[in-house]
């Protein structure tokens, strides 16, 4: 695709970090890209994204966490594991050239808790994304993918209906 090759980064502690992804991935598909998502932490098969992605035309979704909460102060080692390996696929993407943008959901967390190395994800990136669009999720967004970044978006919460109303997670709007 033409003008391929920045890199964002969507952080904050506010919600809306994978829908934005979302949202940028249906833009693509629109214009003939290819989109791969690789999700990090979100094994979960019944998210949203899990469940449309088989309905979008050149849009892959890999979830490559457990369908649990990771405890990121004292991880388990199959988190630590499953990190990487979500990682090692999103650089064999990057290096075989299989897709136009590169949805790295989560990776930011993944980065700040230590599961995978920044300097290194930063170096890869740097280096090998040439004519594929990189999008990086999540709250936490080390200084350096910031740096390196062509784009960032820090969503913050102004107020939220979990806390204001006490309203728990809403299947189609926020899994």
């Amino acid at each position: 695709m033409k003008n391929f090759g920045m890199l964002h980064v969507y952080t904050g502690t506010g919600k809306g970090k994978t829908s934005a992804a979302l949202g940028l991935a249906l833009r693509a598909i629109g214009h003939g890209a290819r989109v791969i998502m690789i999700c990090f932490m979100k094994g979960d098969a019944t998210y949203g994204e899990a469940r449309a992605f088989h309905f979008l035309p050149n849009f892959t979704l890999k979830q490559m966490g457990r369908d649990s909460f990771v405890n990121f102060r004292n991880p388990d080692p199959i988190d630590v594991k499953m990190a990487q390996d979500a990682w090692e696929e999103g650089k064999r993407v990057l290096l075989n050239h299989e897709t136009d943008v590169l949805i790295l959901d989560e990776i930011n967390l993944a980065m700040a808790k230590n599961l995978i190395d920044t300097k290194k994800v930063v170096s890869f990136l740097h280096n090998y994304r040439k004519n594929t669009e990189v999008v990086c999720t999540g709250r936490e967004a080390p200084a350096e993918l910031i740096d390196e970044a062509d784009l960032v978006t820090d969503m913050q919460e102004v107020k939220h209906y979990f806390t204001l109303k006490n309203i728990t997670i809403r299947d189609g709007i926020d899994h």
